[in-house]
């Protein structure tokens, strides 16, 4: 049972988000994504890149059975697709992955090989956005895995808020939480991480957009280097 039924309307929703943002502010991520759970039900979804790995393990014990999509863009790592993986096969979550509506090689065939490099906002919109809209359709409410200090542009996100572009909830559980609290979380709760983490990829995208950083370097410094872009279009 859920605090929603068929005559929830958007804006119903919209104060149901903005009222938790206020409410839940400071409450540990589990305890957001428990609200979630209460409040959503089935209509509830967490979109993760198996970068967030945090996230996911978190969604599992707070939300069990919790739908989770996995945009597999066709150009992830394979330490990526190896830790969607782990967490479909040994955590309690319900994975869903969604495909581009084309392959790699039709989206070369049309716009010609590596597009990422010519041309990366466009295969984005084909192979991130345009997939995360279908995956999204049936739910009201959508889980992220941004944190406050990742970027400059999403220091203002709450951990609850509405996503006006969709018309749905957006939750950000993790948002106030720095990399040390993430690091520490981590630790004691054994959290299975992607490899590439050891390697020095600080954020992980798809393997022809995003390289490993040095010591000290920001962390998004790896995602498409040499750019002026910064977000994939999913958040923005």
């Amino acid at each position: 049972m859920t605090v929603l039924d068929t005559h929830t309307s958007a804006l119903d929703l919209r104060e149901l988000a903005e009222q938790a943002g206020r409410d839940l502010e400071g409450a540990h991520p589990r305890e957001i994504l428990e609200w979630a759970g209460r409040t959503f039900g089935k209509d509830l979804v967490v979109a993760s890149s198996m970068g967030d790995e945090v996230l996911v393990h978190l969604a599992a014990q707070a939300v069990p059975g919790v739908d989770v999509i996995f945009l597999d863009t066709g150009y992830h790592f394979a330490e990526t697709l190896g830790t969607r993986d782990y967490y479909a096969d040994f955590t309690d979550i319900s994975l869903r992955t969604v495909l581009p509506l084309t392959t790699v090689e039709q989206q070369d065939a049309e716009h010609g090989p590596r597009l990422h490099d010519r041309d990366p906002n466009l295969c984005c919109a084909m192979r991130k956005v345009e997939p995360l809209e279908r995956g999204l359709a049936p739910y009201s409410a959508w889980v992220t895995g941004m944190r406050r200090e990742d970027a400059p542009t999403r220091t203002d996100i709450t951990v609850v808020g509405w996503d006006e572009k969709r018309n749905k909830v957006k939750l950000n559980p993790l948002a106030a939480w720095t990399q040390d609290d993430v690091d520490a979380f981590v630790e004691a709760e054994h959290v299975v991480l992607n490899p590439l983490r050891q390697a020095g990829y600080a954020s992980i995208g798809c393997e022809p957009c995003t390289r490993a950083v040095a010591p000290g370097e920001d962390p998004r410094a790896g995602r498409w280097s040499g750019t002026s872009k910064t977000e994939c279009g999913l958040h923005t």
